[in-house]
């Protein structure tokens, strides 16, 4: 039996074994082995459904990436805190519509959860031709600054560990 067929995606059996016996309250051998079972059961049948496989470049870039996400996260907490308790009409929500550089569909995806986990944005939808994200914004001041940091923080790394 070919190995691709067995087995036709190692990051993503790796990432059910992971993330499973994270969610276990305590890991013993029967957690392993349900972890196990799940990482080999799960990626045969996410292979029937999605027909795009995930193309992994460089992993060089995602320690820093994380750590970026982890102190934007933290800042922009910070930052919303503020604007909630604060007074309202400094307040200036809205979408935009973010241009995509990336291609990958998974790095896509990533992108898109990067956006949704930074307190004070939301991402809302990918339009049909994958070249755009609608992004709502707790407080919009200036969309061309926020499309740069985001391209520099996030989708650049993005675009190198997804090409």
């Amino acid at each position: 039996m070919n190995r691709r067929r067995f087995l036709p995606s190692l990051p993503l059996t790796f990432t059910i074994i992971v993330f499973w016996l994270l969610m276990v309250s305590e890991v013993n051998f029967a957690q392993f082995t349900m972890a196990l079972a799940l990482g080999l059961v799960i990626p045969l049948y996410a292979t029937r459904i999605d027909r795009e496989f995930a193309r992994i470049g460089r992993l060089r870039p995602l320690p820093n990436l994380l750590l970026v996400l982890l102190v934007d996260i933290v800042m922009s907490n910070v930052r919303v805190a503020r604007q909630v308790l604060g007074r309202e009409a400094k307040i200036h929500s809205g979408f935009i519509w973010y241009p995509l550089d990336i291609q990958n569909i998974h790095g896509i995806s990533a992108l898109a959860c990067i956006i949704t986990l930074t307190p004070g944005t939301v991402t809302a939808a990918l339009s049909d031709d994958r070249r755009y994200l609608l992004v709502h914004v707790l407080d919009l001041d200036d969309e061309a600054r926020l499309v740069a940091d985001i391209k520099r923080r996030y989708e650049c790394p993005l675009m190198e560990i997804f090409p």
